[in-house]
């Protein structure tokens, strides 16, 4: 899997891309140390997956991810983000970020994250989720916090899509094609009033919590 790392830190740049490629399934085939560097390193590599801080000097990455994210063949992007950051990851999640992360994740949670994102899934650190969940439930644009009424096949997808499993991986569990993942999928989104995979996935925790 191809990656494009933004951080305006090359030490930690240097250190999650030795983390990333330890294993030999992803490479890291650009950098960036600001938002528009991270805009031309994308154009110029086509990554399968974008890993952004958000609190970069001059274009910031929440900017430079929200022109990214807006386009129609987007690359699938994750947050690096600490504790101390709940409105951007907020402001994140609204733009159609696909993926949370702490910077202090497991080498193997990071990779594991790289590849889900590239399949289509929903990354969410735990811990990030916990602070997530009492903004979301409190948006106007976002379901509210009581599950409406779903079918018990929509239930097994939204459960599995909570758990952050591409739709691949969904429709291998519940003996669906991946095309008929995506219709359910699409449907749950229209259902629980949320913008993407991830809000959903957010609020399915909330409920189950």
């Amino acid at each position: 899997m191809r990656v494009v790392l933004a951080d305006d830190e090359p030490l930690l740049r240097a250190g999650l891309r030795t983390v990333l490629e330890a294993r030999g399934t992803v490479v890291v085939v650009g950098e960036a140390s600001d938002g528009d560097g991270l805009i031309a390193a994308v154009d110029e590599h086509r990554p399968d997956v974008v890993l952004a801080d958000v609190q970069m000097p001059g274009r910031g990455g929440l900017d430079a991810l929200r022109v990214l994210c807006a386009r129609p063949d987007a690359v699938p992007a994750a947050v690096l983000t600490t504790f101390d950051l709940d409105d951007y990851v907020a402001e994140a999640l609204r733009i159609g970020v696909q993926g949370f992360l702490l910077k202090d994740a497991e080498p193997d949670a990071l990779i594991r994250a790289v590849l889900d994102l590239a399949a289509g899934g929903a990354v969410l650190d735990p811990r990030i989720t916990a602070r997530l969940l009492p903004r979301l439930v409190s948006e106007p644009v976002v379901a509210p916090p009581r599950p409406p009424d779903l079918t018990l096949r929509e239930r097994q997808v939204l459960r599995l899509l909570a758990a952050g499993e591409p739709n691949a991986a969904i429709g291998c569990e519940l003996g669906l094609a991946e095309a008929t993942v995506k219709k359910y999928v699409s449907a749950l989104l229209v259902k629980l009033g949320a913008q993407n995979r991830v809000q959903a996935a957010l609020l399915a925790q909330g409920w189950e919590a």
